[in-house]
């Protein structure tokens, strides 16, 4: 049965924007014969890339959501999750890995490591998966794949390792030498289906030796048998170097490098090969369950099909024929027509049908063993759900998410707009969980929350095409945040006197600024001034009081409140006195706190051809934007700052505009931080007038 297993590989191919992402895997599902002609990703060919079923995508070239497939590559099961670049789908991104054994990291060979590398790196790192390196584009001018190999040195920190070099450059290149076969290979053929093994060319045979010397220098501190081949001069035959690459590889010790050309068909095969030889099986993937029943004890698991089930819920689409649950099975063997229990609440489930996935087309099987991603039909579940055999109370760990950062309204345009608009709004907070709706209580509006404009840009656009929701769109608003900037004390006696019992509770104590948390409480009463049973009722009281801040009715952050004397009266306290005395202390020290409004600070990477460097400084410094730092690499100039989200609306058309198009820039969230007295006096204008407005 282990062997079985050997043979699977899951795998996740992640880079930065624009780095080639899907055109690998529209050459990889070529190669394995999973597709029979190659389309182009900009769909000019009126078909666009397999992966990107999406109507959107293909018109925009970009991937929004991510699409799983499997392909079959010399007797290995390989099941890929192409995944979005842009940070505005990055919980995409997040899900993918978090279910997946291995990935390849694309890397452009003239951009090198660029922003967007570097988050998914982080989203690697966050979920220990061993990685190899692809460096695409090395037909584009200005190619340098081993200049790549140093940024993924210096600013990965990655032990990265050629395991071959390229045969030419640039329009140049013919193909890539092996390094652990010692052997030229070359792509011929129209879509370079034919691999032609030939011995090095002369002119190259020297750097061939020094880089598999650097090859085997780095491998044999996985592995005493090739260390011991070295020292005896003996002849190492591939077996043993992949063995030891493989290690370090696993450990993520090791990154090995593949190149080539996605989109001129060079490369993609031995890539497949490092695939198989160098990335993990389900098996050899460390993968933990929380013990519900056990005080949440970490179980390790097994990955062996005859023990009770055991599988993760990671993305849910809606789908013509209902809901489609995409799982990832770590233990067990999901069957047709087999009893499974969601554990978060209890419910029991039937299975009916399991399907496996290529890209929006699916293939209907019998059974999804452990080390397998498939989907199940017509299941209402949550994302970050696990399902387990009857009489098992164990859960996997759910992903991290991040918080929105940009909100806007939307209004719809009649009755039939309105029903499609929750009817829409209703299925994308459900599969995506940083895209959030709600009404707001006092504008009666209808609020879209995520992670960027071009996030929010989506979804509107799907409503209209998707839902035929037509929806005008508010201005985009920021989510700020209030927080205190000195200590202040409290002491509020809560009291009402009306017919019968009153009301009674006088809490005293402090509250004062923190850093690394939203909110804490700490009771520090002792002899029983306030009873103990009302100490919740406290808690309560300070943490409702945190949703809207009385200085603008942002939501306050980083407040640690400290009780130590408080008083009750036997007839007249209660729960609800308390909580109410709480937010009275709350009101009454928070402005006495100095209070200040906080904003989110971006990271914004912008790339610029050099002579345009002097123009796109001044456009982020016009933003009240930090210049973090600039980097000439080659052509372009990397202009790193870190700018605030409500200095960004519009960003690209004017960036666009200065640099004649040839600029392009990311953004991802970096901090809060706090606004400059000017701005706050604007912000708390704009408040007041929207107050009046609503009135």
């Amino acid at each position: 049965m282990k062997q079985d297993d050997q043979k699977i590989r899951n795998i996740g191919i992640s880079a930065h924007i624009d780095s080639g992402k899907t055109t690998l895997s529209e050459r990889i599902l070529f190669y394995t014969k999973r597709i029979h002609a190659i389309h182009d990703v900009k769909g000019k060919d009126g078909v666009g890339a397999t992966m990107d079923s999406m109507e959107l995508e293909k018109e925009r070239g970009i991937t929004i959501a991510s699409a799983a497939t499997y392909c079959e590559w010399k007797g290995h099961e390989v099941n890929i999750i192409d995944t979005p670049g842009h940070v505005d789908f990055t919980i995409e991104v997040e899900r993918s890995l978090r279910v997946l054994d291995g990935a390849i990291l694309v890397l452009c060979s003239v951009g090198g490591v660029q922003s967007q590398s570097i988050t998914v790196d982080q989203q690697m790192k966050r979920y220990k998966v061993p990685c190899i390196a692809f460096i695409n584009k090395c037909d584009r001018s200005g190619a340098n794949p081993f200049r790549v190999i140093g940024q993924l040195r210096a600013k990965l920190g990655h032990n990265a390792v050629a395991m071959q070099i390229p045969i030419g450059l640039e329009n140049e290149l013919q193909g890539v030498v092996d390094l652990v076969t010692m052997k030229a290979v070359y792509f011929d053929g129209a879509s370079g289906e034919e691999v032609r093994v030939s011995d090095i060319p002369d002119h190259l045979l020297e750097e061939a030796k020094a880089k598999r010397e650097e090859l085997i220098d780095a491998a044999s501190l996985f592995s005493d048998e090739l260390t011991e081949a070295i020292l005896e001069e003996q002849d190492i035959p591939a077996e043993m170097l992949y063995a030891a690459v493989r290690k370090g590889t696993l450990k993520r010790e090791i990154t090995p490098v593949y190149m080539g050309s996605a989109y001129k068909n060079k490369g993609v095969q031995p890539l497949l090969d490092g695939v198989t030889h160098l990335l993990p099986a389900p098996s050899e993937v460390e993968n933990v369950a929380l013990d519900m029943n056990n005080n949440e004890a970490p179980v390790a698991l097994t990955s062996d099909p005859d023990k009770p089930i055991i599988a993760l819920a990671f993305k849910l689409e809606d789908g013509q024929y209902g809901q489609l649950t995409y799982i990832r099975v770590y233990e067990g063997t999901v069957e047709k027509g087999a009893t499974i229990v969601n554990v978060r609440n209890g419910k029991k489930i039937k299975v009916g049908r399991v399907v496996r996935m290529h890209a929006d087309q699916m293939e209907d099987v019998d059974s999804l063993r452990a080390g397998y991603i498939g989907a199940l039909f017509g299941i209402e579940c949550a994302s970050g759900d696990t399902f387990v055999s009857p009489g098992i109370n164990m859960t996997m760990t759910s992903m991290y998410v991040p918080k929105p950062v940009i909100s806007l309204a939307i209004v719809p345009k009649d009755n039939k707009s309105q029903m499609s608009m929750s009817k829409a709004l209703n299925r994308f907070s459900k599969e995506d969980p940083t895209f959030k709706a709600y009404v707001d209580p006092e504008t009666n509006e209808t609020i879209i929350e995520g992670m960027g404009e071009l996030h929010l840009d989506i979804y509107v656009e799907r409503m209209k095409r998707e839902y035929g929701a037509e929806v005008t769109t508010g201005n985009p608003r920021v989510a700020y945040r209030e927080t205190i900037t000195q200590r202040a004390d409290f002491n509020y006696t809560h009291k009402k006197q009306t017919g019968g019992a009153g009301q009674f509770g006088r809490i005293a104590g402090y509250i004062e600024p923190i850093s690394d948390a939203e909110f804490i409480f700490e009771n520090e009463i002792f002899g029983g001034s306030i009873p103990t049973q009302y100490i919740p009722a406290c808690e309560k009281g300070f943490r409702e009081s945190m949703a809207k801040g009385p200085k603008l009715e942002f939501p306050i952050t980083g407040v640690k409140v400290v009780i130590n004397d408080g008083a009750s009266h036997a007839v007249d306290s209660s729960d609800m006195a308390f909580q109410a005395a709480a937010r009275g202390a709350f009101r009454d020290a928070y402005l006495r706190a100095k209070p200040v409004i906080h904003e989110p600070i971006m990271k914004v990477v912008v790339e610029t051809p050099t002579e345009f460097q002097g123009p796109v400084m001044g456009l982020l410094n016009q933003r009240r934007g930090m210049i973090v730092g600039s980097q000439d690499e080659g052509v372009m100039s990397v202009v790193e700052a870190q700018v605030p989200l409500a200095e960004m609306f519009g960003f690209s058309t004017i960036l666009r505009s200065s640099t004649q198009g040839k600029a392009q820039f990311t953004m991802e969230f970096a901090q809060y931080r706090q606004v400059p007295q000017s701005v706050a006096e604007k912000i708390a204008a704009e408040v007041a007038q929207n107050k009046k407005t609503a009135a």
